[in-house]
This record gives structure tokens, sequence and C-alpha cells, in this order.
């Protein structure tokens, strides 16, 4: 399969796909491990990222270390946005797992509670 990519040279078209590809699946990992782990799932995925790297690194065919590379890079992103996720259910554009505690609450949620329920103080 690689000689026919390079023969044609369909290469960079097959790393554009499997990034695309990549991005695409880690979109979704992001919403669902925030869901049932929170921000405690962001260590998983800095130890793909690493391995991940470390596989990159050790592959010597261009197009898989390329793809291994695309793999480690979306996870250290997924990083970032699984603290983002957090936000954007704290605003509620996300749905917010009704099993797990709630470790810190927004200020502003805390604020609005307490004027619509001015007997609670």
């Amino acid at each position: 399969m690689i000689e026919f990519l390079s023969t044609y040279n369909l290469t960079g078209l097959a790393i554009g796909i499997a990034t695309f590809l990549i991005i695409g699946l880690f979109h979704p990992i992001v919403i669902k491990a925030e869901y049932h782990w929170g921000t405690k799932s962001w260590w998983l995925f800095l130890l793909v990222g690493i391995v991940f790297v470390i596989l990159s690194l050790a592959v010597r065919n261009i197009l898989w270390s390329t793809v291994m590379g695309v793999v480690a890079f979306s996870s250290f992103w997924t990083i970032l946005e699984i603290f983002q996720q957090q936000k954007r259910v704290e605003k509620g554009w996300f749905p917010e797992n009704p099993k797990r505690k709630k470790i810190k609450r927004n200020y502003r949620h805390c604020e609005e509670e307490r004027r619509s329920n001015p007997e609670k103080k």
C-alpha cells in the first residue's frame, strides 16, 4: 500500500485524510471523557500522547510515523479541550453528568441561584 501511495504521489492526501479522521474522532472522545470522568481524565490523554510520540519516533515509515504524530498531538490538544468542555458544560451548552459530584461551581451560577431563592442564605 505504501508503495502505491508513493508511486502515485498520494502520501500527502493519505496523511490529510488520516488527520481529518483522527481530529474528527477526538471530538466525541472529549465530550464523553468530560461527561464520564470530568477533568480528571487529562492524565490519560497525556499518557496516550507520550506513547504515540515514542511510537512515532520508533517507526521508520513516514506515513505511519506522521499518523502517530498526529494522534500524539491530538491527545495533547485534548487535554486543553477537556478543560474547555467543562466550561461549556457549566454554561449549559452540553449535558452535565448527574451521577458525578460537582467539584466546583461557577460563581455566576451561585449568584443566580441565590437571587432566585432569597430565603436560602
